[in-house]
Parts: structure tokens; sequence; C-alpha cells
């Protein structure tokens, strides 16, 4: 297996669903001749042509509107929002229509269609090019929404997504895009959605997050084993809706405490949902509170305070060691 980075993973994976199925198509604002700003598209207009892989105008309602009418018509299309900060222009489309239909049409029409956006901080990139809504689209009824941390399972979820009859929101963190490589299968392998990943098993704390922050997690984990001995479980989400909710029960129920990294704002965020489902179903066999990690309930600042925003390495360690010794 060869060693890739997220990119490159993402952009073998539309490779071989476009030459599977010629349902399958790209549109957004440069995916095409410059083979999209992040270069995840790069390829497929040469390989494809103008009517498989669309350069849409600078509209992202449009380019929302439009795929959900082909998505009704028997197409597949996987659009793309430049960056997730773009996509609110698209949310009365998303909310209004893409989200409803199945319900609107009592299961006569599904909408199977993917809305990719690059999303999160980290990159030193402009507010509106850094922010880590989640919540908006998981707040959304009839929208899944899903967010790979790694090249192995970027692919994968993504090959997943294309396939599921609904409207899949696929948010890519962008400073996991070329900061990593990983081994990936060269098939056209698939992901579950829905369905959370545990990465490393432990006994003493549950730790839980998505996208760029797993990392960080993992990096944080390897510094307490070292210097604490301790030995916690981390769970990559994954799919933010539809959730694990089992996954992340059955952890928090064999390790009494757990701590919840995320990106995103504190207030409202997909944390304050997990420890909402922790409590309904293992609150009694809880420790300690359990403890969020978060960004701040500000706009992401600009370069000079950014990496004061995001959650670091030292704020994930303390909130699992004062976790512990609650």
């Amino acid at each position: 297996m060869a060693e890739i980075n997220m990119v490159q993973s993402l952009n073998q994976t539309l490779h071989r669903v476009m030459e599977a199925d010629e349902k399958v198509l790209i549109m957004g604002e440069d995916v095409g001749v410059n083979g999209g700003v992040f270069r995840v598209t790069q390829g497929l207009y040469e390989k494809f042509g103008r009517k498989r892989v669309i350069d849409s105008p600078l509209a992202e309602s449009a380019i929302l509107g439009t795929a959900i009418g082909m998505a009704i018509s028997g197409l597949k299309p996987v659009i793309e929002m430049q960056f997730s900060g773009f996509s609110y222009l698209m949310m009365h489309q998303l909310e209004g229509n893409a989200g409803r239909m199945r319900t609107r049409s009592r299961g006569q029409f599904t909408v199977p269609l993917v809305i990719r956006m690059p999303y999160g901080g980290g990159v030193r990139a402009l507010e509106h090019h850094s922010e880590s809504k989640e919540a908006y689209y998981a707040h959304t009824a009839g929208v899944k929404v899903v967010i790979p941390s790694s090249p192995s399972n970027a692919g994968p979820l993504l090959a997943a997504a294309i396939e599921d009859p609904d409207p899949v929101v696929f948010m890519e963190p962008k400073r996991s895009y070329r900061s990593f490589r990983e081994e990936v299968n060269e098939t056209t392998e698939k992901k579950p959605l829905g369905r959370a990943e545990i990465l490393k098993p432990g006994d003493d704390i549950t730790i839980i997050s998505w996208g760029a922050m797993v990392r960080d997690v993992l990096r944080a984990v390897k510094d307490l084993e070292q210097e604490k001995g301790i030995h916690p479980e981390i769970i990559d989400l994954l799919s933010i809706f539809p959730m694990d909710t089992q996954t992340i029960v059955e952890s928090v129920k064999k390790t009494g405490r757990c701590v919840i990294v995320q990106e995103a704002q504190q207030t409202l965020g997909p944390a304050s949902e997990i420890i909402a489902r922790i409590n309904d179903k293992a609150l009694m066999y809880l420790e300690a509170p359990v403890r969020r990690v978060t960004g701040y309930d500000i706009p992401v600042p600009l370069f000079g305070r950014e990496n004061f925003y995001m959650p670091s390495r030292n704020r994930i360690a303390r909130a699992v060691l004062d976790t512990l010794n609650e």
C-alpha cells in the first residue's frame, strides 16, 4: 500500500468512483480547469471532461440548488464549497430543500449528493476560511455530517457518502490535508457512515475527538503515557450526525471518565450533545464530570492569535489530568 496524504486519498477516491459510476459528477468553483483551490479535484477535468467536472459561477446557493435538481433526477453530484465559511450562502437550499425532500415527498424522492467543504483553522487563513461550524449542519434535519481525520479514512468515508441516498455534508480539515501521510488501500473501500472508531484502547479515561484535533489528541496522549503512565481510550467520532452513541457510551462505562476535544467554539457545539448522551445513558458510571477542550466563543482570530484559540496539546493534557484527579 502506498503512503499518501489526505488530498491524494480524496482525489484517488473521486477518480475511482467516477470511473465506476457515470452518474457521479463534480461541480463547484474552480474544481475543473484549476483542480480546486486545494487540488483535491486535480486531473478529473482532463480525464472526465467538462460535462462531468463543472466549473460553476461564484454562487453557492446556485451550486447546491442545481445539484439538488440533478440528484432528484438520478445523478450523484459531488459539489465543493471552496471554503466552509462560504457555505452559509447555500443554507436556505440545504435546510429548505435538500434536507426536507425525502420527508416532503413522503419518500418518493431522495437527494443523493455530497457537499465537500474544507474547514477549520491552524493554516493562517482569514476568519471565514478557518471556522469549525459542524454544529450548523448537524442541526439540519435530513442531512448527515461526516468529518474524516486522516488519509486512511478520508477516501473510504467519501466513497460511502457518495453512495448514501441522502445529502451528506463532508467536512475536510484543511490542517490535515498535507500534514502527514498514511498507508492507504488502493481500492474503492467504503467505511460505513455513523460509526466511530476506537483508535487506541484504554481503561483510564475516554477521549473523544474528530477532524484535525484527533492528531493533537494522539500527540498529547503519547506524552501522558510516557510521563504519567496513563492509558486512555481514544475515539475518533468520524460522523457528527448520525452519531455513534453506542461506542461512546460503552467506552465511558468502562473508563468512568471522559474528555471531549473540539476545535469549534464551546457553546452549543458537538461536545455538548455528546455530554448529554453520556448523561442519558452512562451517568451512574461517571467518576468525574465530563470536561471539554474547545475553541472560544469568538470569531477565529487572525494569524497572531490563532494558536491561542486552537485547543493545544497542553490544554488537552491538563484537562485529562484534571479529570483523572477528580
